[in-house]
């Protein structure tokens, strides 16, 4: 799934490409997108892009002289598991194009592209940010750090710490990946509580003795996890290319294969958050996970370190329900007793009359306790 350096490779890779062209006509929308019509025309525009956290703007900008007179219009772009940009031939569009910009005469039509195999992506008109989302961890630290320490009381941060980092209202731009990173580069249990892993950050103050110089070595060199929400994304951004991929065979993700150092990495542990998603990670101790499940594919954690709970076998009076076996002739007509099924609940007396139907062309026997029969009564008292 696209992250914050995805979506900020993307808005490059738009003002590279479209930097020189010049755009015209309408725009066009695929038929079996879902997402909004965009009702703008105009005989000449230019196209730049622009990137906070997991959002990507579009600006159309009509040039002088451009006919119908327009005002620019924005779309804001959220690329889902699989959104992209390409710039294609206008008669040769990759599959999946679902949101279409094509360049005007002369000169050979091309088309900017918005492409989504998994049609989850959005673009909404307008421009604005989508609202509640945090600072971007990229382009905006020093807000987003007094974001997160300023609402540590919220109760997003009750949750593991793995589960809070996707939290888009304190880590605008963190996705799958980039947790599994910053939390490895710490050694930080993906489990642990969020609030406790946080609010060590509160207190820490650099020493008013060090010089500038010293203060930004101390802190390049041991950065919290704060701070490497922001270095980490950095990291990938600055790797060039398109950043993360499924697609194995393309040379632009080479260098970010080569980056990982947890996340699908062999030898690394996996298991599920309570949200499905899959949480990446090296056991450096044994984990307690919060209502996490071991996918039958992610094995690789230890049975020793994480015992799975015992299975109960279903209890005797449930099978029995379910599949009565045929009653033989010394087995008593009420059926189990408490003492033969500890498990059964006890049922009074008089219930059990009730809901005993009696069978036809039977003679119904009075209620009588065989010699042989185990006692109700607590050893050493009488059963009469």
């Amino acid at each position: 799934m696209p992250e914050g350096p995805e979506l900020h490779l993307a808005s490059h890779f738009v003002n590279e490409a479209c930097r020189g062209l010049v755009f015209g006509g309408c725009v066009e929308k695929s038929s079996v997108s879902r997402n909004p019509e965009v009702p703008f025309e105009s005989s000449a525009y230019c196209i730049a892009a622009s990137a906070r956290g997991k959002e990507l703007r579009l600006t159309l900008s009509p040039l002088p002289g451009a006919q119908p007179p327009q005002e620019p219009l924005a779309l804001v772009f959220r690329f889902g598991m699989s959104g992209s940009f390409q710039l294609a031939p206008g008669d040769a569009l990759p599959p999946h194009a679902h949101l279409r910009f094509y360049t005007a005469p002369p000169g050979p039509r091309l088309a900017l592209c918005f492409v989504d195999i998994r049609r989850f992506g959005r673009w909404d008109l307008g421009g604005k940010w989508q609202p509640g989302r945090g600072p971007c961890v990229l382009l905006e630290y020093e807000l987003f750090r007094e974001n997160v320490l300023r609402n540590l009381a919220d109760k997003a941060f009750d949750r593991p710490i793995c589960e809070a980092l996707l939290d888009q209202r304190f880590f605008n731009g963190i996705g799958n990946y980039l947790r599994a990173e910053i939390l490895f580069r710490l050694r930080i249990p993906p489990f642990e509580k969020a609030r406790t892993v946080l609010e060590a950050l509160q207190q820490r103050r650099p020493s008013p003795e060090l010089t500038l110089s010293q203060k930004i070595r101390a802190k390049l060199q041991n950065p919290d996890l704060l701070e490497l929400c922001h270095s980490v994304p950095k990291e990938v951004v600055q790797l060039g290319g398109k950043g993360y991929g499924p697609e194995s065979g393309e040379e632009d993700f080479a260098a970010f294969r080569a980056w990982l150092r947890c996340y699908g990495v062999p030898g690394m542990s996996s298991l599920q958050d309570r949200q499905g998603r899959t949480i990446w990670f090296q056991v450096w101790a044994p984990l307690q996970p919060l209502n996490c499940s071991l996918s039958p594919s992610e094995t690789r954690v230890s049975s020793t370190q994480n015992p799975p709970p015992p299975i109960k076998a279903p209890s005797r009076t449930r099978r029995a329900r379910r599949d009565p076996p045929e009653k033989t002739a010394t087995q008593q007509p009420e059926g189990i007793s408490p003492q033969q099924d500890p498990e059964a609940p006890t049922v009074p007396e008089k219930w059990r009359r009730k809901g005993r139907q009696a069978t036809p062309g039977r003679r119904r026997r009075p209620r009588k306790i065989k010699a042989d029969a185990p006692s109700l009564e607590p050893e050493g008292t009488s059963a009469s």
